[in-house]
């Protein structure tokens, strides 16, 4: 059986395209680090693909907000190509950086934000969310514990284990434009659609209730990644793919294991295989 091919977009400045191939290939897909130039100068065909990643970094050094620039390329220069993979219902993960990019593109969170069969809109349509200023004021570099909660997601169906990874962002503090859905704490729109794919939480997996450093950004009911109405789209600000082997736990010295990154990149290559 042939590998599924992974498209791993990389821009300049970002630097975790790397960690992302790794984590893709031990999951059992061929992984491919290509630069938008080559996808500009037709080198490389978004066809040949079966999945998309966006990793995570500083694209264009963060020129104008985290994402900015990269969601432009997203919605200008290949905006046929995205939708085409969003529509096709291929799996797509954006991780930090990555994230920041499907929000701003209007990619994420897609519910409102999508033109005539469900692509992204590529206009000034105001946009349903956004990654902002992190609450605590600084940039976070810390581990924090990630349960998996929608069935929706593609990439989070059917897992049970608690995911223990890094974050590290500036602007990592997700947020809903929808002043009325964000103070309706008892039924957001989000969690109602099954669109909350990942939670933060304590490390027994009990809700973090916004607790720092557990919710390490003050994110908008400890909401840590969105998955589109479909399902196949995962964005998510903490990195997964830092720990997908049991020597990289930061207590693996101590004899502590578990909680690995790896099952969600495995479930999404197992949905294209």
């Amino acid at each position: 059986m042939m590998k599924p091919k992974a498209l791993i977009l990389h821009a300049t400045g970002t630097n975790r395209d790397l960690e992302a191939a790794q984590a893709l290939e031990l999951a059992g897909a061929q992984a491919e680090i290509v630069h938008l130039n080559q996808l500009r100068r037709k080198e490389r065909s978004w066809v040949d693909y079966q999945l998309l990643v966006l990793p995570g970094g500083f694209s264009y050094a963060d020129a104008l907000s985290a994402g900015r620039l990269l969601a432009l390329d997203l919605t200008a220069y290949f905006a046929d190509e995205v939708r085409s993979f969003v529509e096709s219902g291929k799996p797509i993960i954006g991780i930090c950086n990555g994230f920041q990019a499907l929000v701003k593109s209007g990619i994420l969170p897609g519910r409102n934000s999508m033109g005539a069969g469900g692509s992204a809109h590529a206009g000034g349509e105001k946009l349903q969310a956004t990654l902002t200023f992190n609450a605590s004021g600084h940039f976070e570099c810390r581990w924090v514990t990630l349960k998996p909660v929608s069935q929706t997601c593609i990439w989070t169906r059917g897992l049970t284990e608690l995911i223990y990874c890094p974050v590290a962002h500036g602007e990592g503090r997700f947020i809903l434009a929808d002043e009325a859905e964000a103070s309706n704490l008892n039924n957001p729109g989000l969690q109602k659609s099954d669109q909350v794919a990942l939670l933060y939480t304590f490390a027994d997996g009990t809700s973090a209730g916004g607790s720092y450093p557990e919710n390490p950004n003050g994110s908008y009911a400890d909401i840590a990644g969105v998955c589109n109405p479909q399902g196949n789209v995962l964005g998510l600000m903490p990195h997964p793919e830092d720990h997908i082997y049991g020597t990289q736990h930061p207590r693996w010295g101590r004899g502590e294991s578990g909680c690995s990154g790896l099952p969600l990149f495995v479930n999404g290559v197992r949905y294209v295989r």
